[in-house]
């Protein structure tokens, strides 16, 4: 894929994710949220916890599945605690890191608490 097809590939599987966060009651509270750390795709809340999502696009949940590396979620997870720092009960914020696999066809594989930080 190109770089604008898989940008806007990208763009398209972070907004079925939004939504499908959104029709189960949770709310999503940030997009592409950045700090000095990296970037995390989405953020949501559920109640009082904060839900750290990676979205990751390809042909086949498998394929999508094999293109998080180790050292991906350890960025992410450096930038969750960057995020946890500005919420009002900091570190101590009920969270969990969810990385969505999508498909060529736009399905959803969803696995909650996919890494612990």
């Amino acid at each position: 894929m190109s770089g604008s097809v898989s940008y806007h590939a990208g763009k398209a599987a972070e907004e079925i994710v939004a939504m499908h966060y959104c029709s189960t009651g949770r709310q999503v509270i940030a997009r592409r949220w950045r700090c000095a750390a990296g970037e995390i795709d989405l953020i949501a809340r559920d109640g009082d916890e904060v839900i750290f999502i990676e979205v990751k696009q390809s042909r086949s949940h498998a394929d999508a599945s094999q293109s998080l590396s180790a050292r991906q979620m350890g960025r992410i997870a450096e930038a969750a605690s960057l995020f946890l720092a500005g919420e009002p009960a900091g570190q101590l914020t009920p969270s969990r890191f969810d990385v969505a696999l999508v498909d060529g066809q736009g399905r959803i594989e969803l696995l909650e608490n996919a890494f612990a930080a």
